[in-house]
């Protein structure tokens, strides 16, 4: 089963980072946060993916051509142009189909764009942003079942948000007892992690967001919540990328293909 990755997006958000690199480049740890995706769904066996490219594209690309460089040993014949890579510490193992779907083409229908490059009945599609300890193989079980028993054709993940703001709490007095910086919300949101059957494939537009498409699909009843109760960040902002640093320093809760 192939992986979609929204990579394309200029991340507005984040610009003190993304004025000179698209967004999954954005370093935790070292490392591209696409890297940190990859290596995700790689734990679970799924490591063929598709990227849906645009703005500053040219990056992603240079990265993955040149990273066994970087990565292995390796003897360089400059006046034959070969290279002969004599250790090869590679532990990346990615089939990855880079797509250039354009810098302004919305999200559903950079989807549409490379769904000629899915053959199987199932795809999974994710941001390029986010990071999760989600149990990839369980997500799958949860929507088969969902398949078989209701007929919906498209489960997301519902995982908890932490709030950016701080959250008080007050006694009778208004003094306040307890402050909780980022309290992790009750609500659920729409978590990136994504699965499809080939059915689906309609309903992804020219000219439309992927959460378009969700709503689409909601009012068909055609989609389901898989409930993620544990560790999601999405990076959004300057603060989320310090943040996740930090967590990747200390005990790095998403890093499940990690011994640590």
């Amino acid at each position: 089963m192939k992986t979609i990755i929204l990579c394309g997006g200029k991340g507005t958000r984040l610009r003190e980072e993304t004025e000179f690199k698209p967004k999954p480049m954005v370093e935790i740890g070292g490392k591209p946060i696409l890297l940190h995706i990859l290596n995700i769904y790689a734990y679970y066996g799924y490591n063929e993916f598709i990227l849906c490219l645009g703005y500053k594209s040219e990056m992603i690309k240079e990265f993955f051509l040149n990273l066994s460089a970087f990565t292995n040993d390796f003897a360089f014949d400059l006046s034959k142009g070969e290279i002969n890579y004599i250790k090869n510490n590679m532990y990346y193992d990615f089939k990855i189909i880079f797509a250039e779907t354009g810098e302004e083409t919305l999200t559903s229908e950079r989807i549409k764009m490379v769904l000629p490059y899915i053959k199987e009945d199932q795809f999974m599609v994710t941001y390029g942003d986010g990071v999760s300890n989600i149990d990839i193989n369980n997500l799958i079980k949860f929507h088969n079942l969902q398949y078989r028993k209701y007929k919906t054709i498209g489960t997301i993940a519902g995982v908890h948000p932490s709030s950016k703001y701080g959250k008080i709490v007050c006694n009778k007095k208004n003094v306040i007892k307890i402050f909780n910086e980022k309290p992790v919300l009750n609500d659920y949101i729409n978590g990136g992690f994504m699965i499809f059957e080939s059915k689906a494939k309609r309903y992804f537009k020219e000219g439309e967001m992927l959460e378009d498409t969700l709503i689409s699909m909601v009012k068909s009843s055609k989609i389901s919540q898989y409930t993620h109760d544990g560790f999601w960040h999405s990076m959004d902002t300057m603060k989320d990328v310090i943040d996740l640093n930090r967590m990747w320093e200390s005990d790095k809760p998403w890093a499940i293909w990690d011994d640590k």
